[in-house]
Parts: structure tokens; sequence; C-alpha cells
């Protein structure tokens, strides 16, 4: 798998990974960050990488034998610690996107560019599928899901067009309807430099998966989970997700949970040129008090 970890650089910069330092990667993915801390902290560190997806967490074990791998939520992480027999860690890392590959199989149903059951869930295990919630919202929660979440300014006729067509069931269909709520035909649709479906895409992905409750479980802990001197550093894709992570680290700053915090630190243009989806990476961290 070609899996290149966005904001590399600024990652290590920010963490400032020592040797012997505990080091969790709350969305360990395909490994890319978690090989290049594992390197960092050295044999006598140790690196607990989390994942929702169960071919993640596979992949990772066979990249990564150094690391301990868990198949688990990130909002869980003061109960994953513990069972791990650890009081905390040195340094948390949480990359919100997803890994290319498993959003490009088209059995797991998050690509509008190629047919596929409408699931979009990252752990299929659990949980409920983008079609049955298609099924169960309202129009209005549609329209307001793809609004908060997918920033789409088509959100209401997209709204209305799943509510009046309903059910749908393959990736296929609900790209369809939305090239005609947004006025594209398919054809000009796959050559648009942003897909007109991305955005719908998005929300359902983040909805389906209750991303943003996870985040917030997330910003509420890490505090409790790191040592001190320890630090956080969180990669968001999304402007909802920024802003709960930049208020978060504002929040904690001014009542004296963190010492520090910096941020946004965005690709530069080689790595975007590289990298198409660094292009809406941004990376802010904090850090407590020695």
């Amino acid at each position: 798998m070609n899996h290149v970890p966005v904001l590399l650089d600024a990652v290590l910069a920010a963490l400032k990974p020592r040797r012997g330092d505990v080091v969790v990667d709350c969305t360990v993915g395909l490994g890319g960050h978690a090989a290049a801390l594992l390197k960092k902290i050295g044999r006598k560190g140790r690196l607990i990488g989390l994942d929702l997806d169960p071919a993640n967490v596979e992949a990772a074990r066979a990249r990564l034998p150094a690391a301990t791998i868990v198949h688990a939520n990130f909002a869980a992480l003061p109960t994953i610690l513990a069972e791990q027999g650890l009081d905390g860690a040195d340094a948390i890392l949480a990359d919100l996107g997803v890994a290319s590959p498993h959003i490009d199989d088209p059995a797991r149903g998050f690509s509008y560019r190629r047919p596929g059951p409408l699931d979009m869930r990252m752990d299929p295990t659990r949980g409920e599928p983008a079609y049955r919630l298609l099924d169960r919202l309202s129009e209005d929660q549609i329209r307001d899901a793809l609004l908060e979440l997918g920033d789409e300014e088509d959100a209401a006729e997209i709204a209305r067009l799943i509510a009046e067509r309903r059910p749908l069931r393959t990736t296929t269909e609900l790209m369809e309807l939305v090239c005609e709520a947004r006025d594209f035909t398919v054809e000009r649709a796959a050559g648009a430099k942003l897909h007109p479906a991305a955005r719908t895409f998005q929300a359902l992905r983040i909805l389906v998966n209750r991303e943003l409750a996870n985040l917030e479980r997330l910003l509420a802990v890490l505090p409790s989970c790191l040592h001190p001197g320890g630090r956080v550093a969180i990669i968001t894709f999304h402007s909802g997700e920024d802003r709960r992570v930049k208020r978060s680290f504002r929040d904690g700053v001014n009542a004296g949970v963190y010492a520090v915090a910096d941020g946004p630190a965005v690709a530069s243009a080689e790595e975007r040129q590289a990298n198409s989806r660094a292009g809406a990476a941004k990376l802010r961290w904090a850090g407590k008090e020695s």
C-alpha cells in the first residue's frame, strides 16, 4: 500500500518524541506516523496504536511488530491506557483523516467514484451503515448534517431529493442524486477539481462514525492522559474538527491545563503537490507544564 503520512515533519516537531517515551497514536491507520515515532523513541520506548478499522489494525500489526496495536475507539483512551498498565503518555497523536486505501475500497462504501454498498462504517463490525441512517433521519436532519459536517451549500436540495427518493442503497445512487441536485452531469462531475458529491460523502462519513462526538470526548480526556511535560498533536481535515481542537487547546491554556498551544501548521506547496490529502490538513498541538 502506498501510504504517505501527512504533515510528518510537523508532527515530529510538535511532539518532540524522545528515547524511552510512551507514545499513543490514536489513529494508527496504516502506520505511517507511528513508524516514524517508533524510530524516535527507540527500543526502550513504547508505542500504543489505536484504530477503529479492523483492516487498519491488521495492517499496522504487520508493519509495526514492536508496537501494541489495539482495535478501539480513541474516545476510550483512559481505559485503554489503564488496560496497558500505563498511567499516561508523553506524546499523543490523532490524525483525523481516513486511510486512503480503505476509502478507495468500493466494498466499504466510502467512495463516490466507484460503485459499492452505501455503508461508510470505519468499523464494519458495529454501528449503523449510512443507508440506514438516511432511511430514518428527517429531511431537516439530513440538511443540517450536510451543512454542519460538509459545508455543503446545496444541502437543502440534496436533503429534499434524498427524502423523496429513498431508500438509497449504493454509493452510485447517492452520487448521481447529489450531481442532479447540484446541476452536474455525472460526466462533468468526474472531471471536476472537487467532485460535487465530495462534501455530502464527507458529512455522511462523519455522521455514521460519530466522529465529532468521539473527538469531543478525546479532547475532554487528553489532559488526564498526558504525563507532565507531555504533548498532544491533532491533525484535522474539516473546519468543524479544527474549530473544536482550537477551542479546546485555547481554553486549556486559559485554565492552566496546558502550558502552551500552537498552530495551525499546514502542508508546504511541495507536500501538497506530492500528496493531495495534505491540502486540507491542519495540525494543532498543546503541551503540559513539566
